[in-house]
């Protein structure tokens, strides 16, 4: 599956990006890289069908995840309270107002 032509949201971007930024910043290679995502996509389409769209980004953000923690750049319990952060945030922020996550206890 190829990504769609066009970014449909800004994180999808930002998730690209930020990739990107780090494998030319040689922090990982680019075919260690394609490995770990093809392992994401493959976990995805095991659960349906894929679109191409958030669930191929939602793969890439799994992706950079997991490459974070691997690398040594992301410890994986702070990646999971970022995540609820963002969450907690999200869910409480009125419509049309930018979400401010906390930052997770001891940063």
């Amino acid at each position: 599956m190829t990504p769609p032509a066009a970014f449909e949201a800004p994180w999808h971007a930002q998730a690209f990006a930020l990739a990107v930024a780090l494998n030319e910043a040689g922090h990982f290679s680019w075919p260690d890289w394609t490995e770990l995502f093809g392992e994401q996509l493959e976990q995805a389409r095991q659960r349906g069908p894929l679109n191409g769209s958030d669930d191929y980004y939602t793969a890439w953000l799994a992706a950079l995840e997991a490459m974070l923690a691997r690398i040594g750049m992301a410890d994986e319990r702070l990646l999971a309270a970022m995540k609820a952060n963002w969450e907690d945030a999200f869910s409480s922020t009125p419509h049309g107002q930018p979400v401010k996550p906390a930052l997770p206890a001891g940063l």
